[in-house]
């Protein structure tokens, strides 16, 4: 045992796989096992591991300007490229971009751009933010509020109130449907939910709703179709910020370019990205807002005499660098399009589970997706903890495929965008062997219940 405070991790069991090496799809632990990693890291190794161009963008950056920051007037030539790219890019009105290091400190940063935002333009009481329940938005203090997965609150005493952090409905069908009704029901009632939660608070009181497109650690859940539509008509309807957390669904992972595109949501106002901007080769984030946000920001800072806010690795010269590597990359071997194509192939395979008599509910979109376990096929009821989730994640392990469970007792998948159908034949040859000994060890230790 090291005396390391390991993340997101049960701490009376650490130091259970130790990586030493990657390369293209592929990790390698400290006995020379080779393992297929399937969630791509953290959701983020979009390119896989020992890309030589981003080795060689890395190296050649350290040797010309390892660091720089950007305070009080400063920048280069990295930061400025990376912002204008990305302003090009994203589905907003003269976007204009902050850099970070992480996609909490990135949502961190939107709620402090809320706030200075709504302050410069007269309306200080717009400042309470609607997350969804299941949401994960980050573990910083202010987005860790944000975040409603209990392992993630529990003991931290998140500044909830103090925030005026709200929580509504998470819109997976599967889960949260009432009696028989239809997926359209079900949206018709949680955006209900969502318009009678808003006059209740007072629209004037609201400044954003927060949602991932397509969620990741919550349990990678798909909404319904016309969700988003009906979402979006109810935050115009009492001018409320629609704020599009992309921190995984950002740059191909649901076979197009973003998650609002994927997923119909029209012109988001803020964005948040991370992971696979720089594909991990490098810590780096981004919020994004609308130009005119920006307009009355600017104008409040000259007032003050700054825009009191920023990290000493804000906009960092080597991320910069491979972030810019890593777009020439996705546009140039177009992984997008191969993303949407391989996404296809992927989400028809999985969909062998879906009758397993282990398997709830198989869901994904492009190039990720979860395979949901539950005890009671018919009725979908889980299970009480998430022990069978570990139990067949220590199976994929064991098997040479690296996954994760999420929401307790899903199975996610995300592998890196540069797979090929050979990678997903294996990721599902495993699943196989691992589900038939998920089930036999659910039925020794009683908990199927039909």
């Amino acid at each position: 045992m090291t005396h390391m405070i390991y993340p997101q991790t049960n701490l009376k069991a650490t130091e259970q796989l130790i990586i030493e090496r990657g390369e293209g799809a592929y990790v390698y632990d400290n006995q020379g096992k080779k393992y297929l990693e399937g969630m791509a890291g953290l959701w983020c190794t979009s390119l896989g591991y020992a890309h030589p161009e981003l080795m060689a963008t890395v190296n050649e950056q350290l040797s010309r300007l390892s660091y720089s920051h950007m305070f009080g007037g400063k920048t280069h030539p990295q930061g400025m490229e990376l912002s204008d790219a990305l302003s090009a890019m994203v589905p907003m009105d003269n976007a204009q971009v902050f850099f970070g290091n992480s996609g909490s400190d990135a949502n961190d940063t939107h709620i402090k751009l809320l706030r200075y935002y709504f302050n410069a333009i007269g309306k200080p009481e717009k400042r309470k933010i609607i997350t969804r329940q299941r949401a994960y938005h980050g573990v910083t203090v202010a987005a860790g509020a944000l975040t409603s997965l209990p392992v993630n609150l529990q003991y931290f005493d998140a500044p909830e109130e103090a925030l005026g952090i709200l929580r509504t409905d998470h819109p997976h069908y599967y889960t949260g449907r009432q009696g028989d009704e239809t997926e359209a029901q079900f949206v018709d009632r949680i955006t209900s939910n969502l318009e009678e939660l808003i006059l209740r608070e007072g629209p004037e009181t609201i400044a954003a709703f927060i949602a991932e497109p397509v969620t990741g650690a919550s349990g990678v859940i798909v909404p319904p179709a016309g969700y988003y539509d009906k979402v979006q008509a109810i935050l115009n309807k009492y001018d409320i910020l629609f704020w599009a957390d992309e921190v995984i669904t950002g740059f191909g992972r649901l076979g197009e370019d973003f998650g609002c595109n994927a997923m119909g949501i029209q012109k988001p106002d803020m964005m948040s990205f991370a992971k696979q901007l720089s594909s991990a080769y490098y810590p780096i984030s981004a919020s994004v807002i609308r130009g005119d946000m920006m307009e009355a920001i600017v104008e409040q800072s000259g007032k003050v005499g700054a825009f009191g806010h920023g990290y000493t690795y804000s906009g960092h010269p080597v991320a910069c660098a491979t972030a810019l590597k890593v777009l020439e990359i996705y546009q140039r071997d177009k992984l997008f399009d191969h993303a949407a194509t391989l996404g296809t192939y992927m989400q028809n395979k999985l969909q062998q589970f879906a009758d397993h008599p282990l398997v709830g509910e198989v869901r994904g979109k492009g190039m990720v997706a979860a395979l949901e376990m539950v005890s009671n096929k018919t009725t979908g009821e889980g299970f009480a903890d998430g022990s069978l989730g570990a139990y067949a994640i220590s199976r994929c392990q064991e098997h040479g495929l690296i996954l994760r469970a999420v929401a307790g007792n899903s199975l996610a998948v995300c592998p890196p965008l540069i797979i090929n159908e050979g990678h997903v034949d294996e990721i599902c040859s495993v699943l196989t062997k691992v589900l038939d000994e998920t089930l036999a060890h659910a039925h020794k230790q009683n908990l199927i219940k039909a």
